[in-house]
C-alpha cells in the first residue's frame, strides 16, 4: 500500500480572495460549536470567533473550529493582545486566521507579522506536532511553507494612532488583510457611533484605496444594504452578521407577534373553561 501523503487544509477565504471573489464572514459571541456549525452550513465562507470581548476559552475554540471544518469553512479567530503564543495557539488548533485588534503603529503591526508568518515573512515559532502540521505528518519544509501560503493575519485598524503610518503598514510583506473597525474608530475620534463623521468615511475609503495599490485585501463590517458600495469602494473581505443579533431579532418578532395577538376577554374564556371543566 502506498504511503498516504498529508498537506495543510486549504483555506476556503484565500482561495476564493486568490480567484478575485469576494469573501462573507460572520460574527460568533456565543461559545458553542453548534452555534459554528449553524453559521458554517448557513453559506458563509468564513466564521470569526472571539476572545478578546467574549469569555471564551481554548477548548471552546477549538471545539468551533473543528464544526466549521466538518462543513469546509474557515474560521478567524479574533485574539487578545498578548504575547506570541495567543497569536499562535489558534493557528496550531487549525484556525484559517487570526485576527488582531488595534494595531497601533507600523512598528506594532511589524511584530504581529512576525510572530505570525514564518520565515522568509517572519520568526514564528515552530511546532507542526498539532492540527495545522497534522500531528506531525508535515515536514519541517513543507509545513512551513504551507502554513504561509494558506494561513493569514488580519489586522484591524480602529485607532486615530495608526493613520500617519498607514500605508506603510499596508504595504508590510506579510501583511494579508487589513480590517478597519468603524465601531472603535468613531469612539477613537470622539464621534461614538457617528458612523457618518467625515474623518470615517474618509479612512474607510483611504483603506481599501491603499489595499488595492498595494495588492493586499481590505476587510470590514457591512450589511446586506450597503455591501454593494463596499465592494465597489474596494472592499473584499466582508463581516456581516452575528449570532447574538440575529436570537435577538427572532425572539422579539416572536413576542411582537404574541404581543400583537388579539384574546378578547381572556377571564371570561378562563371562566368558561374552568364552568365546562365541574359540570
Amino acid at each position: 500500500m502506498p504511503e498516504m501523503t498529508f498537506s495543510m487544509r486549504p483555506s476556503r477565504v484565500l482561495q476564493k480572495l486568490r480567484a478575485g471573489e469576494v469573501v462573507y464572514a460572520t460574527k460568533l459571541n456565543l461559545g458553542d460549536a453548534r452555534a459554528a456549525e449553524i453559521a458554517a452550513m448557513s453559506g458563509f465562507d468564513c466564521i470569526w470567533t472571539d476572545m478578546e470581548h467574549v469569555p471564551n476559552d481554548w477548548s471552546v475554540i477549538e471545539k468551533q473550529i473543528l464544526a466549521a471544518k466538518a462543513h469546509g469553512v474557515d474560521t478567524l479567530v479574533r485574539v487578545a493582545r498578548g504575547g506570541y503564543s495567543d497569536y499562535i495557539r489558534p493557528l496550531e488548533m487549525d484556525a484559517a486566521g487570526i485576527m488582531v485588534p488595534h494595531i497601533m503603529s507600523a512598528a506594532d503591526a511589524r511584530e504581529v507579522i512576525r510572530s505570525t508568518k514564518f520565515h522568509p515573512l517572519g520568526l514564528r515559532p515552530v511546532d507542526g506536532g498539532n492540527a495545522d502540521g497534522g500531528y506531525c505528518a508535515l515536514g519541517l519544509a513543507d509545513y512551513l511553507k504551507q502554513a504561509n501560503e494558506q494561513r493569514f493575519n488580519l489586522l484591524q485598524i480602529e485607532d486615530v494612532e495608526p493613520l500617519g503610518e498607514l500605508e506603510e503598514i499596508i504595504a508590510l510583506p506579510g501583511l494579508d488583510i487589513i480590517f478597519f473597525g468603524p465601531g472603535d474608530f468613531s469612539q477613537s475620534i470622539g464621534a461614538p457611533g457617528q458612523m457618518n463623521h467625515p474623518l470615517l468615511l474618509e479612512t474607510r475609503k483611504r483603506i481599501a484605496e491603499l489595499a488595492v495599490k498595494h495588492g493586499k485585501i481590505a476587510g470590514t463590517v457591512g450589511s446586506t444594504g450597503n455591501s454593494a458600495e463596499l465592494i465597489a469602494m474596494g472592499y473584499r473581505f466582508i463581516s456581516i452578521g452575528a449570532d447574538v443579533v440575529a436570537l435577538m431579532q427572532y425572539y422579539k418578532s416572536i413576542m411582537g407577534e404574541l404581543r400583537n395577538q388579539k384574546v378578547d376577554n381572556v377571564a371570561s374564556v378562563y371562566a368558561g373553561l374552568s364552568k365546562e371543566a365541574t359540570t
